[in-house]
């Protein structure tokens, strides 16, 4: 059995999923973070996957280069993220996003 782009597209669209699902569910910010950067990787996937499979000249690496971008993208909002869930932290000692209201007057 080969593995086909489809086969790519349904690890892909589970990962999604899975993002998806840690977002409505969990309430724990850096939760979140790590699920937004899940289905960020599926992105990835996607882009690579039918980057290959579309365009299977090697020398045309549209996918990869769109990929590297979003792996640049997701590390600067990791980092972000982080240095936001840390300043909350020292000034609420928690960092449960439905208790955090800092914008409220």
């Amino acid at each position: 059995m080969e593995i086909g782009l489809s086969h790519y597209l349904i690890l892909s669209g589970l990962l999604f999923a899975i993002g998806i699902y840690g977002i409505l569910t969990r309430r724990n910010a850096i939760a979140l973070l790590m699920c937004v950067e899940l289905m960020l990787n599926a992105v990835n996937i996607n882009l690579v996957a039918i980057n290959r499979f579309l365009q299977p000249d090697w020398r045309i690496m549209t996918g990869q280069i769109f990929a590297a971008f979003v792996i640049v993208l997701a590390a600067a909002e990791a980092c972000v993220g982080f240095a936001l869930v840390i300043a909350i932290y020292r000034n609420l000692n928690r960092i449960n996003v439905d208790e955090i209201n800092l914008l409220k007057w």
